[in-house]
């Protein structure tokens, strides 16, 4: 991690500017950000920045072999899979832990993935709002590849807008204004211009959707979908008093929710390089690695963290039901890098590709990054710190290319 920039942010940090961040934050939006938004930014160095762009690059080349569709066949439960399935993930969301190596090397090691959009919106405010109050200097971005917000917010729009106007496209989620990431939501809304809707909310005639607006059914011809299944999944017909939205309909969706299984920890035990943890198919394991103590035991189909088994006993695996749905990975130590006032913090860090239709692959855009003293990085392991929460990670800006001599 940048070590002069931390130091700086640091000797500079007073608990009145975090306020006032918090304050700006929520400023003008209908409810305030519902999870722990941290104290400071990461501040990554060149290096380390490279490092995660290649480990993603590593990645991606599975995901965009021919048979990679084939080879996740059978990630998509039956229960949930949905009709008119298109070609690519529009949202590829890679998250890495910072952790140090054999070596004593600070490094980026994959935790998990998925084709499913993350804070595309958030983020890119998220940014503006650390370097405003906090200022930050203008040589730190949060954006890859030479982009800034203008250049982000037009590939965002590409992806999710294509060719349609925004009231043709709508924000679709569960009780999409009670999420805690409905502050998304909101940005996502204000950016793009397209309304926000519930499920519930959707109206079918024959096989097309519309939403009602201002006392008139509007037609939607894009879904930008954020809702996931398991957040449904309360018995053998959750969608028998509302719109079933797996049946083949005249509608594209931005992203079609096969994609989010087909990339996602089930994707886990294809993968290969020096940031992949070794991963298995616990039906596929030949025999227990003697080191068991090394590993964890995660359920394939769960959301957010759940049913994962850190400390792994032989019992743990014998008593597995249906091996099938679950992976046995290689333990990820999180290095405590980010230097807090009063000690050291773990980090992950999200790279957030975008791919529009019409596109050959996906562009590397932004990032988020969360911060943990807990046994695990999500909310509910750090509930009783501070120095933790939802953040980003900013990098210093290219250089730009020095002129040529004689002139153009």
């Amino acid at each position: 991690m940048h070590s002069s920039a931390r130091s700086t942010f640091n000797a500079n940090f007073t608990a009145e500017k975090y306020q006032q961040f918090l304050k700006q934050l929520n400023q003008g939006l209908p409810h305030d950000v519902a999870f722990r938004v941290a104290e400071t930014p990461i501040f990554l160095t060149a290096d380390f920045r490279d490092q995660l762009i290649a480990a993603g690059e590593d990645i991606l080349q599975t995901i965009l072999q021919p048979n990679f569709k084939a080879l996740t066949e059978r990630a998509i439960p039956q229960k949930w899979r949905v009709a008119n399935e298109n070609d690519h993930p529009h949202f590829i969301a890679l998250d890495f832990g910072i952790c140090k190596d054999e070596a004593g090397n600070i490094v980026p090691k994959l935790i998990e993935l998925q084709g499913f959009p993350s804070l595309y919106g958030f983020q890119s405010f998220l940014d503006d709002t650390y370097s405003e109050v906090f200022d930050i200097n203008t040589s730190w971005t949060g954006y890859y590849g030479g982009m800034d917000k203008a250049t982000y917010i037009a590939l965002l729009k590409k992806t999710i807008l294509g060719s349609y106007e925004p009231h043709e496209v709508v924000l679709m989620d569960v009780n999409a204004q009670e999420q805690k990431t409905a502050i998304d939501f909101f940005i996502t809304q204000k950016y793009l211009g397209i309304p926000i809707i519930g499920l519930d909310e959707l109206k079918q005639k024959g096989d097309q959707l519309f939403y009602e607006s201002d006392g008139e059914d509007k037609l939607i011809k894009r879904i930008y979908n954020r809702l996931i299944f398991d957040e449904i999944d309360t018995g053998d017909d959750p969608l028998q008093n509302q719109v079933d939205i797996r049946q083949p309909l005249d509608i594209e969706w931005i992203t079609h929710p096969n994609w989010f299984y087909r990339v996602s920890k089930f994707t886990m035990p294809f993968l290969h390089g020096e940031a992949i943890p070794k991963t298995y198919f616990l039906h596929e394991l030949r025999e227990i690695p003697a080191d068991l103590e090394n590993y964890v035991l995660k359920p394939l189909f769960s959301f957010a963290g759940q049913g994962v088994i850190i400390e792994v006993t032989n019992e743990d695996v014998a008593a597995i039901k249906d091996p099938e749905n679950w992976i046995l990975q290689e333990k990820v130590n999180y290095e405590p890098v980010i230097q807090a006032p009063d000690g050291g913090v773990k980090a992950e860090i999200r790279l957030l590709y975008l791919w529009p239709n019409g596109d050959a692959q996906p562009t590397l855009a932004i990032n988020l990054a969360r911060l943990s003293r807990g046994k695990m990085i999500g909310v509910r392991y750090n509930k009783e710190f501070d120095w933790v929460g939802g953040t980003t990670a900013l990098m210093p800006k290219p250089l730009p290319n020095p002129p040529r001599e004689g002139g153009l």
